[in-house]
This record gives C-alpha cells, structure tokens and sequence, in this order.
C-alpha cells in the first residue's frame, strides 16, 4: 500500500481523535497500519513508548486474527485488554488500518467503543482519499 498524507490529512486525523476520544478523556490514542507503521498519534504518552505498541498492537492483531481462523472466525474487529491503572481497546478501521485507545479507569468502556466506532468512519475517508 502507497499511503501519502499531507500535513492537511494529518491534521484532519489529530483533530478527529481529539473530538471522539482526546477530549472525552482518553490519555493516548494512535493509528497504526497493518505492518506496524505509525500514521498519527496524539496524546500524554512519550512517543518513544508509542513506537513499540504500536509494533506490538500489529502483532497483536496479526496474533489473533490467526486464533479467529482457528475457531472458525473471519477476524476479531476489536480487542481489549484491562489493566490495573490503564487500559487497551484496539479496533479494526479496515484490513490496513486499526485505531489504539490508551485510557484509564475513570473513562467508560463503552464511551471509548462509541468514540473509536465515530473516529474509524471519519478516518477512512482521509486515509483513502
């Protein structure tokens, strides 16, 4: 996959995850292409710690893609992974692209679900066009 952004795009994806997540009290959120490759990132995370998840969020999700074929699935379109103090939902935008939400416990699974599910069909288009 070709993917060039201007800083127009990127701008447009900042402001997307700080609309549907930043600003409903996520502490990082980032989007990752299949291979492992940062497309944008925002947030209180030192990017120097986001480099490695997002190589291991890809892993992940290659991980588990290949358990879903195991047991029948085509794919797992989200995971979430619960911590002590902070927490993981990773969603697939589509075959190339997936969301990562870092957040803690004060801020609702399902507020995060709503907000990744709004970012991904805002995303799409910028990442397409």
């Amino acid at each position: 996959m070709n993917l060039i952004l201007t800083r127009e795009h990127v701008r447009k994806l900042e402001q997307i995850l700080k609309e549907e997540l930043l600003d409903n009290g996520v502490d990082h959120v980032f989007v990752v292409e299949s291979s492992g490759n940062l497309i944008t990132e925002s947030g209180s995370f030192p990017l120097e710690d986001i480099l490695p998840l997002a190589a291991l969020s890809a892993a992940n999700f290659g991980a588990t893609e290949n358990i879903a074929k195991l047991i029948g699935a085509e794919d797992f379109s989200l995971l979430y992974h619960k911590g002590e103090k902070q927490n993981v939902h990773s969603s697939r935008i589509d075959k190339d692209f997936f969301l990562v939400t870092l957040f803690g416990n004060d801020v609702s699974l399902g507020l995060v679900r709503l907000g990744s599910s709004r970012a991904a069909e805002k995303i799409l288009p910028v990442l397409r066009g």
